[in-house]
């Protein structure tokens, strides 16, 4: 399975989606990061817009890729995706997080056409709510985006498929780690806390703690929204459009 992970706006959390939702729930996918503005967190092979015919041909020698595609690449990348015709559908689905912010949900709009444009059905394009915040409407909250597609089904969203704000990802970010083996962590970390002989090693260890903590509570969260993206599952139940959809061709 090959995911692109696109979208004109940047700070929508594609990153977060591709490195922690999608690469370690598709089995022996490799992440490529399509980056030339933003350092990328040192995992995967990188490579420009520009490249994309490199891209392309290195798509067709590996059976499962999740691409993140960097903002400032995203119209240079479909302007080639173009050119080169076809060459869309090397991907099973093209991920389109967004968020709640209007300027974003703008973005996502104008995301969701250009990938229509390209000829690719609604069951290909799919959406990850994220960033939610809990206690909010979630209807009021992406009024813009789920009013649109009321009117242009163009792309799946199930509201299920969300992610709410946390500062895990903050605090692992360019660490290369985990989180399912962070949250697997059976480290008697209190213990550890009790023995320690200074205070700098004391916090280092409650560091430790609270992000194990903070891993154990996300991962399930993680598990719940691919379940709902209902990649090569058919497990999706999609509100917006009002059919159920086809599940992406593994």
């Amino acid at each position: 399975m090959k995911i692109a992970v696109i979208n004109f706006s940047g700070n929508v959390g594609k990153t977060t989606v591709a490195r922690h939702l999608l690469l370690p729930r598709i089995a022996g996918a490799e992440l490529i990061a399509v980056e030339s503005l933003n350092a990328d967190e040192g995992q995967g092979q990188a490579l420009r817009g520009r490249q994309f015919g490199e891209l392309q041909e290195y798509l067709q020698t590996i059976d499962n890729a999740v691409v993140d595609i960097g903002a400032s690449n995203v119209e240079e990348l479909l302007d080639l995706m173009r050119r080169y015709r076809g060459s869309h559908e090397d991907f099973d689905c093209f991920v389109v997080p967004t968020v709640p912010a209007l300027k974003q949900q703008q973005d996502t709009i104008a995301t969701l056409v250009d990938l229509s444009r390209l000829g690719l059905p609604a069951s290909k394009i799919r959406l990850v709510f994220n960033m939610v915040e809990s206690g909010l409407q979630f209807k009021t909250t992406f009024f813009l985006v789920l009013g649109f597609l009321e009117e242009q089904r163009i792309a799946t969203a199930n509201p299920d498929c969300r992610l709410g704000t946390n500062e895990i990802y903050a605090r692992i970010r360019n660490k290369g780690l985990d989180l399912a083996t962070l949250a697997r962590d059976d480290t008697d970390y209190k213990a550890l806390i009790v023995k320690a002989k200074g205070t700098a090693e004391r916090l280092a260890l409650a560091q430790k703690l609270a992000t194990r903590r903070l891993a154990s509570g996300v991962v399930p969260e993680l598990d719940a929204c691919f379940a709902a993206l209902g990649l090569g599952t058919g497990g999706a139940n999609d509100t917006v459009p009002l059919h159920s959809p086809t599940p992406c061709p593994t």
